[in-house]
């Protein structure tokens, strides 16, 4: 094999790899970082240090694209069924078990490594988070909601963050946790909806399953109640318009997300799923609005 071709191969691999760890698709990333953004805002009243924006944004990448490949080795028989996800790189056999498990492992090592510069209470909270990504696949084999895990999984960087900066998390921090669960039902549920038929025939667990026809109301109970959650953070912290402007925003967003899956068809649901990212991205703009104007308000 001359240089090139070993070129040629070696560029093949990672591009399975990078489909593997859906480097191709950053709306996974983004719906991870939102949340742990509003964290570390409130948690440093608006001022996080560089670094530690740096730590969280690299670990959330490394974090979700372990848990994709995780995802996909639990998978890897499934996908084959699911009209969306066969030509995943372990649905079509591209790619083996063994380098599947070792890349999640590097992955999930390496954001591992660039949380020990911070408190030991983020490394305990670190392994959780690490169990939470790895274990979530498995939950649709049993679990009725397996989307309310996910919350929790997605969710993990709000108490890393909050530990990080004041050493504990805090009942704000549990509490935009609870928020972030409703939020990653809502979305993950509209996700869900696209393969409902294919998880029926193969037996996979979903919100869009269990919640059956009621799955829109259900979507937009999940968002009001996110919305509400956070509201009751923001009257705790005693934040003024701008962060209630951001919440405005984001419930009109919802409302959109609502014209998009009352339908039911497959291009409107994963439509709605992919616009969360400007949902989660409203309320943050409405987060760093409030504690930038705050002082000159409160002036």
């Amino acid at each position: 094999m001359t240089f090139a071709e070993s070129l040629i191969k070696l560029r093949q691999r990672l591009d399975l790899y990078e489909k593997l760890m859906r480097l191709d698709k950053p709306i996974g990333t983004l719906l991870l970082l939102w949340p742990t953004l509003w964290a570390l805002w409130i948690a440093t009243s608006g001022r996080p240090h560089w670094l530690l924006v740096w730590i969280f944004a690299l670990g959330t990448l490394l974090m979700r694209s372990a848990g994709c490949v995780i995802n996909d080795y639990a998978d890897r028989d499934f996908d084959p069924h699911v009209e969306r996800t066969r030509n995943r790189p372990l649905a079509a056999r591209a790619v083996s078990v063994r380098e599947a498990l070792i890349l999640a492992a590097v992955l999930a090592f390496c954001a591992f490594l660039l949380v020990l510069p911070i408190f030991r209470q983020v490394w305990w909270l670190a392994l959780i988070a690490l169990f939470l990504a790895a274990s979530y696949p498995f939950t649709k084999r049993f679990f009725f909601l397996p989307q309310a895990y996910l919350g929790v999984a997605f969710g993990f960087g709000i108490p890393m963050a909050f530990a990080a900066v004041t050493g504990e998390v805090g009942m704000i921090g549990w509490t935009m946790l609870v928020a972030n669960i409703f939020w990653a039902l809502a979305y993950d549920t509209e996700y869900a909806m696209v393969d409902r038929e294919d998880d029926l025939k193969i037996g996979i667990r979903t919100a869009a399953i269990t919640f059956g026809r009621f799955d829109v109301v259900a979507v937009m109970l999940c968002y009001a109640a996110t919305l509400g959650i956070l509201a009751a953070v923001g009257w705790q912290l005693h934040f003024g318009a701008p962060y209630y402007a951001g919440l405005v925003a984001a419930a009109a967003l919802a409302g959109y997300h609502y014209t998009l899956i009352r339908k039911r068809n497959r291009e409107g649901c994963f439509a709605a799923f992919r616009h969360n990212n400007w949902f989660g991205a409203a309320i943050f703009a409405g987060i760093v609005a409030e504690l930038n104007l705050q002082p000159w308000l409160a002036g």
